[in-house]
């Protein structure tokens, strides 16, 4: 059975010799996942279009000096960030990153215990907290975002993650833990409310 990357990377070399069709069948395949990536940066779903517009511009103009040492994907998915980094810039709307370094960050999931309930009460409380969730993840740092978007939405490994954002394995555990930190501070206020009635 052929990979998705052996997949991807038959088609790469396709366009490489000059089969546009092919290059189609690419954006096909991943203008859902970089339209999605990109509204982790851009809010206006226009501008999301036109920002994944111009990242598949950017790629089939570099697409032959791809040199498939990284899945096609990995590789597209750091010029979608850096398109969406540079139209924020452009637009003046560039929020501060930083780095710090913690080799084994806790892994736990916001997500864990989101499941669906009959109840309206409890179809309500998902809601408000998948609300503040993304709310947090909005406000959060560049690097924080795109590292705990690729990971939770996008089910990256952390070593794919450090290939797409060009840093070490340690940093991606260090912005998921700080990242997954910052929401669980601001969903604690609702999760206790619930507690409190049960």
């Amino acid at each position: 059975m052929t990979s998705a990357r052996e997949t991807d990377q038959r088609l790469v070399e396709r366009v490489q010799k000059g089969d546009k069709r092919a290059f189609d069948l690419l954006v096909k395949k991943y203008q859902h996942k970089i339209i999605a990536l990109i509204g982790r940066y851009v809010n206006d779903h226009h501008e999301q279009q036109d920002v994944a517009q111009e990242a598949f511009v950017k790629a089939y103009r570099a697409l032959n000096n791809f040199r498939a040492e990284s899945a096609f994907y990995t590789w597209l998915y750091r010029i979608a960030i850096n398109t969406a980094k540079n139209h924020l810039v452009s637009r003046g709307r560039r929020p501060p990153g930083t780095d710090v370094d913690i080799e084994d960050a806790e892994n736990f999931s916001f997500f864990d215990g989101m499941s669906d309930n009959a109840s309206p009460e409890a179809n309500l409380m998902r809601d408000e907290l998948e609300e503040r969730i993304f709310a947090t993840l909005a406000q959060l740092p560049d690097d924080l975002k795109t590292a705990l978007s690729l990971r939770e939405f996008e089910g990256l490994s952390y070593e794919e993650i450090a290939e797409i954002m060009q840093c070490p394995v340690g940093t991606v555990r260090s912005r998921i833990f700080r990242a997954r930190e910052a929401i669980d501070k601001a969903i604690a206020p609702l999760v206790k409310s619930v507690d409190a009635k049960h």
